[in-house]
């Protein structure tokens, strides 16, 4: 029960989008050498995956998307145009989605305190019936259904923290309150969703908090987004789970964002999920979405690693900085506060 697990298999790096694709193996490759480079390896417990069966995919995805992506095994395919297959393609989202599974069953059955399931293709842009932005399966929303319909769980909290806004993830529970989504996301911005005002529909009205911020943002502003919109938020909900859509994407210095968190930065986002999880016994699982500064990406997973196993994160970033998040934390309190107290 004290150890953190993390989800890794070979698989992972055997999903290839072609030459020159950000979603790179290089990706899968980078963190596995991270976690080999020093005692992280004898720290943690490995979690082998499984495949996520086709009625557990179905539980998100319809069966005609599902049959789609299983067609792709054994050759190439283009399901979406920033979005490929390769041979190992469909195996490797099996394995995604159901490594997640895994982890999530041992951390609500308390066979393991926490985890990082280190799994591509990431997941969090694939919508009910199609792929996009790299995604095939939506992982992280599988994994929400599973513990609802299947660990019996009554409340399960996304917090997304990529680049991107998870528009795959957003819309599987738009109209439902037994899963709140939390996002912070470069706006406008790839995919077009996640605008302050989208916060649900019918009995999953003030469900969804979206935090859509400008480029620059950096340790000070996501921290204080955090400590200002979601705990308190976290802290009326009271999940049972909290799952988070880890993108690397927010990382300074990554060709496809404008963010500028350090690693040291991601340790401290960890350190906050894990005091907000004190409402949940602790359960928090990261699954890995985007981030595509190769190097960077493997520093920052290991120090969220790091802060999993407890480890001080190091000197916090200026409490009183908020910088250009000031303006759309107003924004957000004025829109949310309607569902939800907010200092």
């Amino acid at each position: 029960m004290n150890r953190t697990a993390v989800v890794t298999d070979p698989v992972f790096a055997m999903h290839d989008p072609g030459p020159y694709h950000p979603e790179s193996p290089a990706r899968a490759r980078a963190i596995q050498c991270r976690l080999e480079a020093d005692d992280l390896r004898t720290r943690l417990a490995r979690l082998a995956p499984r495949a996520a069966s086709q009625a557990e995919i179905c539980r998100v995805h319809t069966p005609g998307y599902y049959r789609r992506v299983a067609a792709t095994a054994g050759h190439t395919a283009s399901l979406d145009p920033d979005t490929q297959t390769s041979v190992d393609s469909f195996r490797a989202a099996e394995l995604a989605a159901g490594g997640l599974l895994a982890l999530t069953e041992a951390v609500v059955r308390g066979e393991v305190r926490n985890g990082f399931a280190l799994v591509r293709p990431p997941g969090h842009h694939a919508e009910r019936d199609r792929a996009m932005g790299f995604c095939l399966f939506n992982n992280v929303a599988v994994a929400a259904e599973h513990a609802l319909a299947a660990l019996g769980l009554a409340r399960v909290l996304i917090l997304d923290w990529d680049l991107h806004h998870g528009n795959g993830s957003m819309h599987s529970f738009w109209e439902r309150a037994d899963v709140l989504y939390a996002s912070t996301h470069q706006y406008p911005y790839y995919p077009g969703t996640g605008a302050v005002d989208e916060v649900g529909a019918g009995p999953g009205r003030g469900f969804s908090v979206n935090v859509p911020l400008p480029c620059g943002m950096g340790d000070a502003e996501y921290t204080a987004i955090f400590r200002e919109i979601f705990a308190p938020v976290v802290a009326a909900y009271r999940p049972e789970l909290i799952l988070v859509s880890a993108g690397f994407d927010i990382f300074d210095g990554d060709p496809l964002g404008g963010m500028r968190v350090s690693p040291q930065g991601f340790a401290w986002l960890t350190s906050q999920v894990m005091e907000m999880a004190a409402v949940c016994q602790g359960r928090v699982v990261l699954t890995l979405e985007g981030g595509y500064h190769v190097e960077g990406q493997a520093e920052s997973v290991a120090a969220c690693l790091q802060a999993l196993l407890g480890e001080p994160p190091g000197p916090p970033p200026p409490r009183a900085g908020v910088g250009q998040a000031g303006p759309i934390l107003a924004a957000v309190k004025r829109v949310q506060g309607q569902f939800w107290k907010l200092g």
